[in-house]
């Protein structure tokens, strides 16, 4: 179930960058709780324009790929805040970082 959660979070691309949301360092937990997968995740700032949609399509992705089995509650948190440094590498080159 974690597994495709985790799966499911890396087809979630963020509208303006074009990266998955798991690339981009966004997504900090995947855990069970009871029979709900709960996700918690972070916006690159607290103004994301993309911050209402993006958690609505983490939670569809995962309901879907579990075929609605378990319950799915998105948190968005921001603690700790977001960075550039937690892009991998692969995603950081995409977008024209140098590797670190």
């Amino acid at each position: 179930m974690l597994d495709a959660a985790w799966d499911a979070l890396r087809g979630v691309y963020d509208p303006e960058l074009y990266l998955d949301v798991v690339s981009l360092g966004l997504v900090y937990a995947v855990r069970a709780e009871g029979g709900t997968v709960v996700v918690d995740m972070t916006m690159t700032t607290p103004g994301c324009p993309a911050s209402e949609v993006l958690p609505e399509m983490a939670r569809t992705a995962i309901a879907d790929a579990v075929n609605g089995a378990v319950g799915v509650d998105v948190r968005v948190v921001w603690d700790p805040p977001w960075s550039p440094a937690m892009i991998d590498e692969e995603a950081a080159a995409a977008l024209g970082f140098r590797a670190r």
